[in-house]
Order: C-alpha cells, then structure tokens, then sequence
C-alpha cells in the first residue's frame, strides 16, 4: 500500500470531520488533523481485520469510506485525547498522560499476552495499543514503556535514576505512581530523589505529605500502592549469622529509607551516619557490602587506595570530589574504610602536620552536608581508639557499633542459610565444623562452604558429604583465631 497521502486536505468526513492535514502515516494506516484539532485514524480493511481477529478493538467504533474503490474504515480521537505511534510519539506531558498509556498497554496485554507493542498505535480514547505488525525486533515491556515516557529514549523503566533524569516535567513522586501502575518495581529510597523542604520546620514536613499524597486530578489512585499512610512499605534486609546487626540495620536504616512519609512527619528524614568497628575479618566490610547491594543506591567508596596521596593538599581534595559525586547522585552511599588512617585524633602524637588537621577538618564540613542533602555515610575502622573525637560527636556518627568476631550462634546460622538448597547426604556432622569456625571470618565459612560444593561437584557426588567437608575445611589458612564476642551498640557520651 502506497503511503502517499489517502485523502486530500479540506476532505469532509462529516460534522467536525474537515481534514486539514496529514501527520502521520505508514502501511496501512494515515492520522490526520483536522479543523476542530481532532485527530483521525484512517486504516485499510486488512490492517482492521487483523486487530478485530486478535479481539483488541471492535470493528463497529469504526465509520466506513471508500478510496478509489477500495475499502478504509476511519475513527476519531475526540477533542482532548491522542492517536500516535508508540515508537515515534513525544511522550506525555502531564502525569495524566502517562497513566493512560500505562493503562492502554495493561488494557492491550490482557488480550495479546505476548508479540511486540513496539510497533503499535496509541488510541488513547479507547485505551488501546494497536500493533502495526506482527514482526521485527521485540523489546521487553519495561523497555517499551521507558522509551514512552522520554520520547524515544532507549532506557528500562527499571533504570529509575536514569528516567527521571530524563523526564524533568515529572516529579519522583507521580514517575513512582506511573512505574508501580504498571507493575514494574522501583529500586528503595527512590521517593528521596525528590528532596523535599528543609527539616527545620515541622509544619514544612506536614505540607510536604499533603501535596504528595494525591495524583493530578486530586483522586486516590487505587491502581497505585500506597508508600505512606497506613500501608508503609515493608522490606527486610538479611545478614545469615548476624542477627543483631541484621535488626539494626532493618529499624535505623531500612525501615526508614522504605517508609519516608512515616519518619517524616516526627522530623525524622534521612538514617543517621554509622561506624562499624571490631577486629580485621570480624564481618564489618561483608555486612556494609550487603547493605549497600540491598538498598541499590550508587556507592562511593573512601580508602587509602581511592584518595590517599602524598601529595599536600591532594587527599583532601580528592575527599572533596568524591563527596561531590555522591550529592550530585544522591541518594546514595558513602562507605568510608579504614577511618583511621584519615581520621585519627588531630591531638595524638601519632598524627601531625597541617595536612592531616585538612583531611579531619574536611571529613567534619562534609559528612553533616552530606546526611542532609541523602547521602548515607558509614565508617568502619579497626581502631575505634584512635579516632578524633570531634568525628565520633552525635551529629557526624550517631551510631557506633562494634562488630565481633562470629560466635558458634552466628557461625551456624550462616551455615543454615549457605547450606539451603544444597543436596546433603543423611547425617551431615556440621555441627562440629561450626566449632572449628569460632573466631573465623564469617567469609572464611562462607568459603568453607562454597569449596566444599564444589569439591563434591568435581568428585562427580549427588550430595554433599562430610568427605567434601573435611577437604574444604582443611585448604582454609591455618589462622590464629580471635576470640568470639557479640555485636554490641556503644553511644559513646558526647565529646568536645
């Protein structure tokens, strides 16, 4: 079928029907605009066919014309409501805009399941995407609906960070309601991409709920899970073989980041910085290292090897640019190793030169600026002791917690949960591998176990066996052990 254009501009097609000019058109199909600035959809019969054969619109919404003495069946979109290609469309301009799409794609995929919807119109009046055909390259859903929302961008609506960017008409909270309508998950903390008034007024917290907490029109979205209120979003965060600081972990930080509104309005808007500190292999770098995968926010790691440098002047600067990048990416993580070796007291004798004093005084302007604009700061150090005082003062770190080495308990657990979903030969004796592991890194046990499978999988065994075991324990490094102690919670008192 020749795409040159079907019907002559000023062509009358009934009452408000006065065509005035051609849009778009492809095989099979032409849009047209007309004087009162409705749009047409005029299609041939085969192209009309195949959509009523796969039952996704009915034939009788369409009126019947003949060009040339074949057979086209037209529609009209009506005053406020759109028809274009998915593929080549503009995208919406209001949220409004968006949930119809949302709601033409669910509406579509409850009669076409699977085939591609790349390829298709939009008929917004009638809540439907029409293929064009049933070929060509087929992108996934989410994808489908990114390139919508940003005007042709090729990007997954799972890339929330990415399509916000990339839809600055929009705030984060209506893009959540579009992304959840349409069932897709939105990575945690997403809503905190929206940074609301300043905390110093409870009241600017309180109107901050209120204009939040509805849609565009001012109507509870029922297709929208609701992320405040009474139906707080609830995830869990797992750490096998550190319960304590599991919990810990779930009420200061999780729990928090999942369930903004609920914090908010008690004044409480972003989690607190924190130290972990315990002996080297206690679990401390494991645990954040869970945490930070868990949450799914861009991490910033600060060490020797990142901003360390001889140079006068050079590390602190580097601290600078790296706390830069996590603000400008914000919500995010800034994990901060070895603390020591930045951030010793300033009046020891072990630290000295005005270059360290820049490095301390560089930490102290920038982890409160970086709590108050998202960016959770955790500390981990081997030597709690020797830490400068004014770091450790509540504002900075409100929580320090020491990390011990596993204990039998916690060796146990973690060997439950690694051992889940691995065959097991009928009397397994791990009971006395976990005493043997006391005082080991929880990583040493976590290796334990992944070398015992595999040795059981090269040996050609069904099951893991106490054989496999006893091989695998016996290629860990013959270590000195720590002593086992539990996790404990210090709140230092205040220094000056």
């Amino acid at each position: 079928m020749s795409t040159d254009q079907w019907l002559p501009n000023g062509a009358d097609l009934g009452t408000d029907f006065k065509l005035r000019s051609l849009l778009q058109s492809g095989d099979g199909w032409q849009i047209f605009r007309t004087k009162g600035r409705s749009l047409v959809l005029v299609v041939d019969a085969a192209l009309l066919d195949w959509w009523c054969s796969l039952a996704l619109i009915e034939k009788d919404l369409f009126s019947a014309l003949s060009i040339g003495g074949k057979d086209f069946f037209y529609l009209s979109s009506g005053a406020d409501a759109t028809i274009e290609p998915v593929s080549a469309g503009a995208g919406p301009q209001t949220k409004a805009d968006a949930l119809s799409f949302v709601y033409a794609w669910k509406e579509t995929r409850k009669r076409l399941p699977d085939g591609s919807l790349q390829n298709s119109l939009f008929i917004e009046r009638y809540s439907r995407l029409l293929p064009l055909t049933s070929e060509g390259s087929e992108i996934p859903d989410d994808e489908l609906l990114g390139r919508w929302l940003t005007g042709g961008v090729n990007v997954s609506v799972s890339s929330f960070r990415r399509i916000h960017a990339l839809c600055g008409w929009m705030s984060v909270r209506d893009l959540i309601d579009v992304v959840r309508s349409a069932g897709f998950e939105v990575p945690p903390g997403s809503e905190l991409l929206d940074k609301p008034a300043a905390l110093g007024s409870s009241n600017a917290c309180l109107l901050g709920k209120d204009e939040n907490k509805r849609n565009d029109g001012g109507i509870e979205d029922p297709l929208v899970p609701e992320i405040n209120g009474n139906a707080d979003i609830q995830r869990s965060f797992n750490l096998p073989g550190r319960e304590a600081l599991e919990d810990f972990f779930n009420e200061h930080v999780v729990d928090i980041i999942f369930n903004p509104e609920r914090y908010r309005t008690m004044g409480i808007d972003f989690p607190s910085a924190i130290i972990l500190h315990g002996p080297p292999g206690c679990g401390k770098t494991f645990a954040v290292d869970r945490l930070v995968e868990f949450i799914g926010w861009p991490s910033y790691a600060i060490d020797s090897n990142s901003v360390g440098s001889p140079y006068i002047h050079e590390t602190s600067k580097k601290i600078s640019e790296l706390f830069d990048k996590a603000l400008d990416n914000a919500p995010s993580v800034v994990v901060i190793d070895e603390m020591e070796a930045f951030l010793t007291d300033r009046r020891s004798g072990s630290s000295s030169g005005l270059h360290h004093v820049e490095e301390v005084a560089e930490f102290l302007r920038r982890i409160p600026e970086a709590i108050s604009n998202r960016v959770l700061v955790i500390g981990m150090t081997n030597m709690i002791d020797m830490i400068d005082p004014a770091i450790l003062r509540r504002g900075r770190f409100d929580h320090v917690i020491e990390v011990g080495m596993p204990s039998a308990e916690e060796i146990r657990s973690l060997l439950g949960s690694l051992l889940t979903g691995i065959p097991l030969s009928p009397g397994l004796a791990v009971e006395g591998f976990v005493k043997a592991l006391v005082g080991r890194p929880l990583s040493d046990a976590a290796f334990f176990v992944r070398e015992a499978a595999r040795l059981a999988a090269k040996n050609g065994k069904a099951q893991l066996d106490d054989e496999s075991l006893e091989a695998a324990f016996a290629s860990l490094p013959q270590e000195k052990v720590t002593r086992a102690t539990s996790i404990g919670f210090v709140w230092g008192e205040e220094k000056d």
